[in-house]
């Protein structure tokens, strides 16, 4: 199947296998069946079989995934090798805890510079980079090549720096700041994390549950 026609659902799901596998390959564990992978990570092995085969033959029927081999090759369709240069925006109570605990380096990118309006911010340092004012964005993108930027500014903030960064080339964002850049910016590609959604969907399934149970 071409890359371009496989469903969001399983780009979605290729960090799981990935994160799952890398925690099978940290306990030992050589090779396991679609069935076994099924039973940990609560998919069906055939869902299992059929997101995989979307990108190749990876098993052997009645032997199994090599465990180590896919954790690899599913780390090489995801482009975990690159080192995509980020810049993110907010050195906020948000953009400080994105900076110090997402694992960037491992996960396909290098975060190269941190960027804020503030003047009790500028000058500090969050997980030794230093916070520049965005009034160096321009310069500071030119020199270093960056490829992303992470929004980690208030919703009211977003349009005038979201511009900012699409003027002078900035195309891949991710997205905290609940501004929805795809509707202003139909060439760019963004992967928006909305915190608020997913605790209303949690709320939802808390509240599901509960009537299902009063129902019995």
């Amino acid at each position: 199947m071409h890359k371009d026609k496989i469903s969001a659902p399983v780009i979605k799901r290729l960090p799981r296998y990935y994160r799952f596998l890398g925690e099978l390959l940290e306990n030992g564990c050589k090779k396991i069946s679609s069935r076994e992978l099924s039973d940990k990570m609560g998919l069906t092995a055939s869902q299992i079989r059929q997101d995989l085969n979307c990108f190749g033959e990876f098993g052997q029927q009645g032997y199994g995934y090599p465990v180590e081999s896919l954790h690899h090759e599913i780390g090489s369709i995801l482009g975990l090798s690159h080192r995509y240069k980020a810049i993110l925006i907010g050195a906020g109570n948000l953009g400080k805890a994105v900076a110090v605990h997402i694992s960037f380096a491992s996960r396909g990118f290098q975060l190269v510079g941190i960027f804020d309006n503030d003047p009790d911010k500028i000058g500090g340092t969050i997980h030794d980079i230093p916070i520049k004012d965005t009034s160096e964005l321009e310069q500071f993108c030119q020199e270093h090549l960056v490829n992303v930027a992470i929004l980690c500014v208030p919703k009211e903030a977003a349009p005038d720096i979201a511009e900012q960064l699409y003027r002078i080339g900035i195309r891949s964002f991710w997205n905290f700041s609940h501004y929805d850049l795809s509707v202003h910016y139909q060439d760019i590609i963004v992967e928006n994390v909305h915190l608020n959604d997913s605790l209303m969907v949690l709320c939802y399934k808390i509240s599901n549950n509960e009537t299902a149970s009063d129902g019995n």
